[in-house]
């Protein structure tokens, strides 16, 4: 098989990203070694920054997403004794958008076969090869028969543990990280959320996140140690502790519900530089994570396909291979200033087992100087809304 591009997953990053080729004429085709029912499985954010809903309306694959998604003019910063709203509509002229994420790649699968998009899910064996030169390809297997892709460029949208990343020579590459000493213990439930709003509560016990997907479908989380499991967390056992962690006006309006799905998820922040080694380009998970702390995972993913899809338009419409060059320095400038974002929110809301009371007193401070100063909720709208492209 030959093409253009070989987009390795096809998770919402290389979805959009072969929609936004295919809408050019680029010839793509997007290689998964999950099922879709797999990928639509995986219960992940939903707060969707600009650059996201302005790639679907892009696509014209917008339709559900404005009839059904919430839009957010702020969201609330909690630390037990008071409410800071941060007014992102009236410090910004912007908002945010509640959209699930499965939401959104459901889109993208619905319109791949009208738009002649070809996804090939189930494969196996995926190896990157050649790709320090003008003629990589890749090879994997689909129902015991291997199979290869040959193209000009391959774009890594595999997440954090595919091998797209494992492709660039560790002499090249660089992992900058941080591992956090607690998980987010997420329950998903069928009833209505507590507040219109978003609520990060920083409370002694510790940090919980009132969230939801729709207005009969709530979100919520905690934070737990690494060595909790879930048998220790009956839904009983998190309700309670959300009603105590959130506060009491949180908890008067909360509704509990059986849980419909509950996982643990650990948090790290990640960078893997650079982004693009010869022919192949990464995007997404592929290259970087970022605590869930200010929901940036999947619009720096939307924003890593929005600077990629310009790069190969570039190359393959007007033959500029500086854009291809350019790529990893572009997309690297913005994911930084989003990892630090969420970095600087998850140190701010959570409290860390080695910290004292010097670091809780900074932690007041910070809380105390953000509800009093429209500069500092500024700074924090800015980043939470997205920052420009």
């Amino acid at each position: 098989m030959k093409t253009q591009v070989c987009i390795v997953g096809a998770g919402p990053a290389g979805l959009l990203l072969g929609h936004l080729l295919r809408a050019e004429g680029i010839e793509c085709v997007v290689i998964e070694r999950r099922s879709p029912d797999y990928v639509l499985g995986r219960i992940r954010a939903g707060v969707l920054e600009r650059v996201t809903v302005s790639l679907m309306e892009r696509l014209g694959l917008d339709a559900r997403l404005k009839a059904e998604g919430l839009p957010h003019d702020g969201f609330n910063l909690a630390d037990g004794e008071r409410l800071v709203r941060i007014d992102l509509a009236g410090l910004t002229g912007q908002h945010v958008v509640v959209y699930g994420q499965t939401e959104l790649t459901r889109d993208l699968m619905d319109a791949s076969e009208e738009r002649g998009l070809e996804v090939i899910y189930e494969v196996e064996d995926v190896a990157l090869h050649d790709v320090d030169g003008d003629a990589p390809f890749v090879t994997f297997s689909k129902g015991g028969a291997g199979q290869r892709i040959d193209c000009r460029i391959i774009a890594g949208c595999d997440g954090f543990h595919g091998p797209s990343r494992r492709a660039v020579p560790a002499s090249v590459g660089k992992d900058y990280e941080r591992e956090y000493p607690f998980g987010w213990l997420g329950i998903l439930a069928d009833v209505p959320p507590c507040n219109h709003e978003l609520i990060y509560a920083n409370h002694e016990r510790g940090f919980a996140l009132a969230s939801m997907r729709s207005k009969t479908r709530s979100r919520y989380y905690v934070d737990v140690p690494l060595t909790d499991r879930i048998e220790d967390w009956p839904d009983e056992r998190v309700w309670d502790e959300l009603a105590i962690r959130l506060g009491p006006e949180a908890a008067a309006h909360m509704t509990r519900g059986p849980a419909l799905e509950k996982s643990i998820a650990p948090l790290r922040s990640f960078v893997f530089a650079p982004m693009r080694h010869g022919s192949l380009l990464l995007c997404g998970d592929a290259a970087h994570i970022v605590p869930p702390t200010g929901a940036k995972g999947l619009n720096l993913a939307a924003s890593d396909v929005h600077y990629a899809a310009e790069a190969l338009l570039g190359f393959f419409k007007r033959g500029d291979a500086d854009a291809i060059a350019g790529y990893s320095d572009k997309a690297l400038a913005r994911v930084w200033k989003s990892e630090r974002f969420s970095w600087s929110l998850t140190r701010l809301m959570h409290r860390f087992p080695e910290d004292g009371p010097f670091e809780r007193a900074m932690q007041v401070a910070e809380l105390d100087y953000i509800a009093s100063s429209r500069a500092a909720q500024t700074s924090i709208a800015e980043n939470y809304v997205g920052l420009p492209v």
